[in-house]
C-alpha cells in the first residue's frame, strides 16, 4: 500500500474536479429497490500519507459512516444492501508553506455493496475509491492544512467519498433490480452484518 500512495495522492489530486453544492434533503431518483442496511467503515489499518495529521480510529470511522448514511439513506426501496468501507490510505494535510508548497487531503477506500438476503457481495472485488477535498474545498495557494482544522479536511473528504460511492452504486443498476418475490424487510442494528472483506495482505503491508 505505501509503495502506491505516492501516486495515488498525486493522480486524485490532478482528477479532483469542482462540485456544486448539493441540497441531500431531496429525494433522490430511484435507484432499483436500494435501501442501505448496515453501513461498516473500517480504518484499523489505514496508512497515513507523509506528514498527515493524525485522527482517531473512532474519528474516520464515524465521519465516514455519518457522511455516507446522510446520501444514502434517502434511498428507500424495499431491497437491503450492505455496504463493507475499508479506509486504506489517508493523508489530512499540514499546513504547508504559501504559495511554495500547498499539500492537499486524500482518501483511499477499498468499498464492497452486499445482498441481505444473500450475504453474497454483488461486486467481485472491492471498489478502489480515490477522492480529494474537491477543486470547491481547495485552497490552492495556502494549502487545506493552513486554514483548516483535520476534523473539517476529514468531513470534505468523507463527503466527496460518499458522492462517489453513489455513483459506483448508480452505474450499475442491474444490482438493485426489483424483486416482487421478496417481501420489504425492515432493518434494525441487530440484523446480521456481512463480513467486510479486507484489502490483500501483501499490499496493506508492503
Amino acid at each position: 500500500m505505501r509503495r502506491v500512495l505516492g501516486p495515488l495522492f498525486l493522480s486524485v489530486f490532478l482528477a479532483a474536479c469542482a462540485a456544486e453544492p448539493e441540497n441531500l434533503s431531496e429525494t433522490p431518483a430511484v435507484l432499483g429497490d436500494f435501501r442501505l442496511g448496515h453501513n461498516i467503515a473500517i480504518a484499523d489499518n489505514v496508512v497515513l500519507g507523509p506528514f498527515s495529521r493524525e485522527l482517531t480510529e473512532q474519528q474516520l470511522e464515524t465521519e465516514l459512516q455519518n457522511a455516507v448514511a446522510k446520501r444514502l439513506r434517502r434511498y428507500d426501496g424495499d431491497g437491503l444492501y450492505h455496504l463493507g468501507i475499508v479506509m486504506g490510505g489517508l493523508v489530512l494535510a499540514q499546513p504547508g508553506i504559501p504559495v511554495v508548497y500547498a499539500p492537499q487531503s486524500v482518501m483511499i477506500l477499498d468499498v464492497s455493496v452486499f445482498d441481505n438476503v444473500t450475504q453474497e457481495r454483488l461486486n467481485p472485488e472491492a471498489k478502489r475509491i480515490q477522492v480529494g477535498e474537491g477543486m470547491r474545498n481547495m485552497v490552492p495557494l495556502l494549502g487545506s492544512g493552513l486554514v483548516r482544522e483535520a476534523d473539517v479536511q476529514l468531513a470534505n473528504l468523507s463527503a466527496n467519498a460518499a458522492r462517489e460511492i453513489e455513483v459506483w452504486l448508480n452505474e450499475n443498476p442491474e444490482w438493485f433490480i426489483p424483486k416482487p418475490e421478496r417481501a420489504r424487510v425492515p432493518f434494525t442494528i441487530s440484523t446480521p452484518a456481512p463480513p467486510v472483506v479486507e484489502a490483500p495482505e501483501e499490499e496493506a503491508t508492503n
